[in-house]
């Protein structure tokens, strides 16, 4: 019957579609929707076929993300990742914590709800790409491994290995294949153990585990070995020195970026960033600006973050301001830097 080989043809040509389809999962709220809407369109821009699953954490960002109805986005509604487990560590975790307690859980889930889905890369919703995620890809496909991890990959003067990790949790890849699911419920487990914001007993959040995966995984596990396309505060300025000020990253990681009340965002804490930099930064506040617009035209309130005028806290800001080692800007300013 001609309809019946239709379906058939149809059905298939759908799982070649997905098969060939980049997925990509993070976790937001939604005091973090303008950055996650950020990241969303620079993967439609740089990524071909991609399509981007976010972990909900709470019913406002999942409203939201229904309300805007975005081809290539998939809604995960967080009561639908919880398990027992991470039900009952979830009173005794900070926010932070609890959401770091969750990455490892993420690639699985999309897995379990797309059976043709071959792999997943994890990424931190503060993330922006400026050029092609395969090209960080490739080198997974091309190691026979089945994870890709990151370093972080210091300047000299902001190492952190010894409380944050040599590794950092930004953007994981995962074959769905038995040895990669074997690490991810390694993780899982580690992280329901302790996943404390604060460095205790060798341990930090779900990120300091990765630094056994060497060891532990090593036939399971590839390092990238690009860490000049993979940028962030703490290695910005290194790497324009390294590449003579010509940045070109696959993505930048816009650690510490916040949005306060009357647009004004913090764009960076604790590291000083080069002027050639700054453009990063420039085209950032510029995409922000879209995803304000377009939260606005749909009728969704954004929520800032909060922002301690505590005398310690102003004191704080007043040494890191003199520091250069935090700087502010109005969102609504489009001069350059």
């Amino acid at each position: 019957m001609p309809w019946k080989k239709a379906a058939n043809m149809d059905d298939q040509a759908d799982a070649m579609t997905t098969t060939a389809a980049k997925h990509f999962v993070t976790l937001f709220d939604l005091q973090f929707l303008p950055l996650g809407l950020a990241l969303y369109r620079s993967l439609q821009e740089y990524a071909s076929h991609a399509e981007l699953w976010v972990v909900c954490m709470d019913r406002e960002v999942e409203a939201a993300l229904s309300k805007l109805s975005l081809p290539g986005l998939h809604i995960i509604p967080l009561s639908e990742i919880e398990t027992e487990d991470l039900l009952s560590v979830k009173p005794t975790r900070t926010r932070a914590e609890y959401c770091w307690t969750l990455t490892p859980f993420t690639m699985e889930a999309v897995f379990a709800r797309e059976p043709n889905v071959r792999r997943v890369t994890y990424l931190d919703a503060d993330l922006l790409f400026f050029d092609s995620p395969e090209n960080l890809l490739s080198e997974l496909t091309d190691s026979d491994r089945q994870i890709l991890i990151t370093e972080h990959a210091y300047a000299p003067e902001y190492d952190q290995t010894a409380t944050s990790g040599r590794f950092c949790v930004q953007f994981m890849t995962f074959n769905r294949h038995a040895a990669a699911l074997e690490v991810a419920h390694w993780w899982q487990q580690r992280c329901l153990e302790c996943c404390s914001e604060v460095p205790i007993d060798g341990k930090f959040g779900d990120q300091k585990y990765l630094d056994e995966w060497p060891d532990l995984f090593e036939e399971d596990v590839h390092i990238l070995k690009q860490v000049e396309k993979t940028l962030a505060p703490w290695n910005v300025g290194y790497q324009s020195v390294q590449t003579k000020g010509k940045l070109m990253p696959v993505f930048y990681h816009f650690h510490g970026f916040r949005i306060y009340a009357g647009e004004r965002c913090r764009l960076y804490s604790g590291y000083q960033i080069p002027d050639e930099a700054l453009s990063l930064y420039q085209h950032y506040l510029a995409e922000l600006r879209k995803s304000f617009a377009q939260l606005t035209e749909a009728g969704v309130a954004i929520e800032y973050a909060p922002l301690s005028n505590s005398v310690i806290e102003q004191a704080r800001r007043f040494k890191r301001k003199i520091q250069r080692t935090e700087a502010y800007r109005n969102m609504k300013d489009s001069t350059p830097f």
